[in-house]
C-alpha cells in the first residue's frame, strides 16, 4: 500500500486535485485520521477535516509504474515534502 500525505486547504484545490485524480484507472482512498473515502469524491473529500493531515492510499501492485509516476507528476502541488 502506497501513501502519500497531500495538503488540500481551498476549494479550488479541491477541484483540480479530484480532476487530476479521476484520470487514474485504479482506486484510490483518501484518510483523514479514522475516516476513508474516495479519492475521486468531491463530496467525500469535503466531508472530511481539510485542516488536519490528509493521506493519499492506494495500492501500487493495481497500477502499473507508469500510471503511479504521472500520477505523483501531476499532484505533486498537494505533495506534502
Amino acid at each position: 500500500m502506497k501513501r502519500y500525505e497531500i495538503r488540500l486547504s481551498l476549494a479550488e484545490n479541491v477541484k483540480t486535485f479530484v480532476g487530476l485524480i479521476s484520470r487514474q484507472p485504479f482506486d484510490m482512498d483518501l484518510r483523514a485520521g479514522r475516516h476513508v473515502v474516495d479519492a475521486k469524491s468531491i463530496l467525500g473529500i469535503f466531508s472530511l477535516d481539510l485542516s488536519r493531515p490528509i493521506f493519499l492510499e492506494f495500492d501500487e501492485t493495481s497500477a502499473d509504474p507508469a500510471q503511479v509516476e504521472a500520477l505523483l507528476k501531476d499532484i505533486k502541488p498537494f505533495l506534502v515534502e
